[in-house]
């Protein structure tokens, strides 16, 4: 394990059902992730792409195969101990904004920090800076269901941010916006990773959103069919489980 990888994961299988109605997702992944480049998970439907993310961010466990986040084996880990490194490391922004609909705009951007049973000033305090990063100030205690798609997509990235993580997974970020609105999100999030250093990881199916990535790695029928190579760092390439490269 070299330390500039954030990510590192050999081997990675899952599987869904049993018997006739089993489905393997995932049929032995290998990816390395460079602190503080911007990476791309490439696939149509169904092609793992989403699967592969979740368990990368400690959203769901493989049934085969090993995960290191940031030098730790994701095994050793205990449940809870699981969940603070994934409130500590990982900020998450989805396509469904999963935002709490009648609580102000401000409470739910620093909801990861209250998981994480920081004070009451100090999460406001957090939370406020976040939001005049992202020019949402004069939201801050309006309800969620009051803002625009591109506002809310905002405040989702706010609170991805306000734990200051070094990754932030994006699950197809721009898909329930407009394009003028999709690309000033993405360029909130590229901004983000260049000048802050976050590690970017987004999965999507929009070729002219991946090709604004350092790295693009194509899924198809649960394996990398194809992929870019870091420019820096271990000289390590995705390889699925038969051994060929990617």
């Amino acid at each position: 394990m070299k330390s500039e990888w954030v990510i590192d994961a050999r081997g990675l299988e899952k599987s869904y059902g049993s018997g006739a109605s089993r489905f393997d997702a995932l049929k032995g992944v290998s990816v390395q992730i460079i602190a503080g480049e911007s990476v791309a998970i490439v696939g149509k439907s169904g092609s793992g792409k989403s699967t592969l993310m979740h368990l990368l961010a400690l959203l769901d466990e493989p049934d085969q195969g090993t995960l290191r986040v940031t030098g730790t084996d994701a095994k050793s880990l205990s449940k809870r101990a699981v969940n603070e490194l994934r409130n500590k490391e990982f900020g998450f922004v989805f396509q469904q904004f999963f935002l709490t609909p009648n609580v102000s705009v401000l409470d739910n951007v620093i909801l990861p920090l209250k998981i994480a049973g920081m004070g009451g000033k100090e999460r406001r305090r957090r939370g406020m800076d976040v939001l005049k990063q992202l020019e949402l100030t004069d939201k801050a205690d309006n309800k969620a269901t009051t803002l625009s798609g591109g506002q809310k997509q905002r405040v989702v990235i706010g609170r991805a941010l306000v734990n200051v993580p070094r990754v932030i997974f994006a699950d197809e970020p721009t898909g329930n916006l407009d394009t003028a609105t999709g690309a000033v999100v993405e360029d909130i999030l590229f901004e983000l990773n260049r000048s802050q250093g976050i590690t970017l990881v987004i999965v999507t199916h929009d070729e002219d959103l991946a090709a604004r990535c350092d790295r693009q790695i194509y899924i198809r029928d649960g394996l990398v069919v194809s992929h870019t190579a870091p420019t820096t760092g271990p000289d390590a390439q995705p390889l699925n489980s038969a051994g060929g490269a990617a």
